[in-house]
């Protein structure tokens, strides 16, 4: 999914992303889920059982969109 790769494309080019062995285990992690369980969690705002694939989520989620519409992140 094109929108899946944006939102981890720009994560992962925000500064100091994945600094530590911990922060590129659990973003592994979470692209080993299936594409449905990820797009749930990444676009429409479903939330995972595992607390710390939750709180990468929500991150990514609220990162704003280069280029968005004025007014609206």
């Amino acid at each position: 999914m094109k929108e899946l790769d944006v939102l981890l494309v720009r994560w992962l080019e925000g500064p100091g992303r994945l600094s530590e062995a911990g922060e590129l285990a659990l973003f592994t992690r979470l692209l080993e889920l299936p594409d449905p369980e990820l797009a749930a969690y990444l676009l429409r705002d479903e939330v995972p059982v595992d607390p710390d694939l939750a709180a990468l989520a929500a991150i990514i989620r609220e990162l704003p969109f280069v280029g968005s519409v004025p007014g609206r992140t």
